[in-house]
């Protein structure tokens, strides 16, 4: 059924049908599609443009609808005859269900206003339940890290640098994701818009009652701009912006994760639920799900530079460019729910390996800041108490110690400064209690 038809006077071509259909990849927005139609029918009743007759048929072939296609008892397969969207297809399916009536749905609305309903709704269905998973990622890192408290090395440079905590080292994982859940709930707030009345562009002359269906499916608001209305997609790229960042911090994450599951690190052991072997080596043990979700990182991004790509220059209102936002976002959307799933079970199943871990923190004369830090508390310019402890540094790499192995004598060969009380400052334990360290012990 073509919605459109009556201009033309011949017939569309079939390589331009397949080409013009959206319904092998919009039917999943058939819930919204019903959901919407169904308050939209619920307002034209109220608002007497349709008779209470003519409401209550077209409401129950809609409600009929959903609940078939719920139960499995009409397929959307991704293909059906004549059918060009979802929204061609609910009509159609109408139309044979409860007959002439059921033409009177698309009273005081455009596909314009109706698909921008869909995907609002769509959106924020979907952006609700990445907020739980990112909520749910969050959890992991803490439970994880309050499980180990442990010593281990920090990282500049990929070279040992300071002595941190493994729960403080999930906390900054834990940071990263709680402000990926906040911008998720911002753009939530941003996108609660109803366009529902926008109509092509320019709104209708029925009188229908925006705040009706506003209301009834829970937006906060009617959009202020018809305009802007059908052809806003800002919302969309938001998301997948914010998708894209969870990205980037679920793939800093993987990355470290499979340098610490190397036999060069040995500081994690991931479960083997989320790991593969070699089809020639029998010895290994490959990190395949962290490598695939560090791989799709890219993925989600090319989808947001595809959609940025594709609103940059159109001009106002509705453009058909834009039936290109959906699969660039369902894509995204997917991609980034499953890899927030398996990141969950890698996470929640890791062994740590605290022995391994603070052996490291005994070979990278991670101390030595706070050998510094001390001759300064002693009166030493910290730019020459830099260079002493530098020098200290090279005298325990040629004799193979570490500079808490050194002995007092030893130390104020290089500055008379040093004393007993230096021996707190080089205690790992004892630098986390001194200063500012005290918020890396995990309560």
């Amino acid at each position: 059924m073509k919605l459109w038809g009556g201009r033309f006077r011949q017939q569309e071509n079939q390589m331009m049908e397949d080409f013009n259909s959206s319904f092998p990849f919009d039917y999943r927005l058939y819930e919204q599609d019903l959901t919407g139609s169904i308050a939209h029918v619920l307002m034209l009743g109220k608002q007497q443009i349709i008779s209470r007759e003519e409401t209550e048929a077209i409401m129950q072939g809609l409600t009929g609808i959903l609940e078939d296609i719920g139960e499995g008892k009409l397929e959307l397969s991704g293909k059906a005859e004549d059918a060009e969207d979802i929204h061609t297809f609910v009509e159609a399916e109408l139309i044979r269900r409860i007959g002439e009536v059921g033409k009177k749905l698309h009273t005081g609305r455009s596909r314009n206003d109706q698909v921008a309903l869909d995907m609002r709704m769509y959106a924020r269905d979907q952006a609700e339940i990445l907020v739980d998973k990112v909520q749910m990622m969050i959890d992991a890192l803490h439970k994880k890290g309050s499980e180990h408290p442990c010593l281990m090395p920090g990282y500049t440079h990929l070279q040992r640098a300071q002595v941190v905590t493994f729960a403080y080292h999930m906390g900054a994982y834990e940071n990263m994701f709680g402000r990926d859940k906040k911008r998720l709930e911002n753009a939530l707030e941003l996108l609660n818009e109803n366009p529902l009345g926008c109509a092509a562009l320019a709104g209708t002359t029925h009188s229908i009652d925006r705040w009706q269906t506003t209301q009834t499916l829970s937006f906060a608001k009617p959009v202020d701009n018809f305009l802007d209305g059908v052809s806003d997609r800002d919302y969309l790229l938001e998301l997948m912006s914010d998708m894209s960042i969870i990205m980037v911090h679920l793939s800093r994450l993987c990355e470290e994760l499979i340098l610490w599951s190397s036999q060069e690190f040995r500081f994690i052991d991931i479960d083997d639920a989320y790991a593969t072997g070699s089809s020639i080596m029998p010895q290994k043990k490959n990190p395949d799900a962290c490598e695939l979700v560090r791989g799709k990182s890219g993925r989600v991004f090319g989808d947001l530079m595809g959609l940025l790509t594709v609103m940059k220059g159109l001009p106002l209102a509705y453009n058909k460019d834009m039936q290109e936002d959906k699969q660039a976002f369902f894509d995204a959307l997917d991609t980034v729910a499953a890899c927030l799933d398996i990141m969950n079970g890698v996470v929640s199943t890791l062994k740590v390996r605290e022995e391994v871990m603070q052996e490291s923190v005994k070979k990278g004369f991670l101390n030595a800041t706070e050998v510094a830090d001390y001759l300064v508390s002693k009166g030493v310019a910290f730019r020459d108490a830099h260079g002493i402890v530098g020098q200290i540094v090279i005298a325990c790499e040629d004799k193979g110690c570490a500079i808490e192995e050194l002995t007092l004598e030893e130390l104020r060969a290089f500055h008379p400064a040093f004393e007993d009380g230096i021996y707190d400052y080089l205690d790992y334990h004892q630098i986390l209690q001194k200063g500012n360290k005290k918020e890396m012990i995990h309560e």
